[in-house]
């Protein structure tokens, strides 16, 4: 048992490169990065029993630090759901900020909305998923075309966009 026990934390050292740049680029931020990857490491120990041999033990650590991120993610946005318990309602009622420093950023996001619009259908609609919130496969499989295809249309767009916009940069 003991070797069994050195060998999976030799493993899981060995993949302590990968695991923060897994963290790394799941948090965009060095020092969370660190952190989750503390996280994984402590979780993967603590779980080490439920490892079954001749499993993907890089794709099963990998899975932990993802489920770790996203319940870490999960539980911020609800801390920071404000929940309105005044009598008449106060806060509710407050004007609330749009968004755009000025007019002109509201004028920038109409502009670029109208620019979309004016996109061939062939580009326009996988963009507009995409931005809508779908994934790749999703828009491939709803519009009936290969993977490589929408991903080759979203960029095209998004360089179509860039190109158009490179003054307000």
């Amino acid at each position: 048992m003991a070797t069994t026990a050195t060998n999976f934390q030799e493993r899981l050292t060995a993949l302590q490169s990968n695991m923060l740049n897994f963290a790394y680029m799941l948090t965009s931020n060095r020092d969370d990065a660190y952190d989750l990857l503390q996280d994984t490491m402590l979780k993967v120990l603590d779980n080490q029993e439920k490892y079954v041999d001749n499993t993907n033990f890089k794709g099963w650590v990998f899975t932990i630090m993802r489920n770790i991120f996203i319940n870490n993610y999960r539980r911020a946005s609800r801390a920071a759901t404000v929940v309105d318990q005044t009598e008449d309602l106060y806060h509710l009622n407050i004007s609330q900020d749009s968004g755009f420093a000025t007019p002109e950023g509201s004028y920038s996001v109409n502009e670029i909305q109208l620019a979309i619009n004016e996109f061939a259908d062939e580009y326009r609609i996988p963009f507009s998923m995409h931005v809508a919130g779908y994934k790749y496969n999703e828009i491939a499989e709803k519009m009936n075309l290969p993977l490589g295809t929408i991903k080759s249309r979203i960029f095209f767009a998004r360089k179509k966009l860039q190109v158009r916009f490179a003054d307000y940069r």
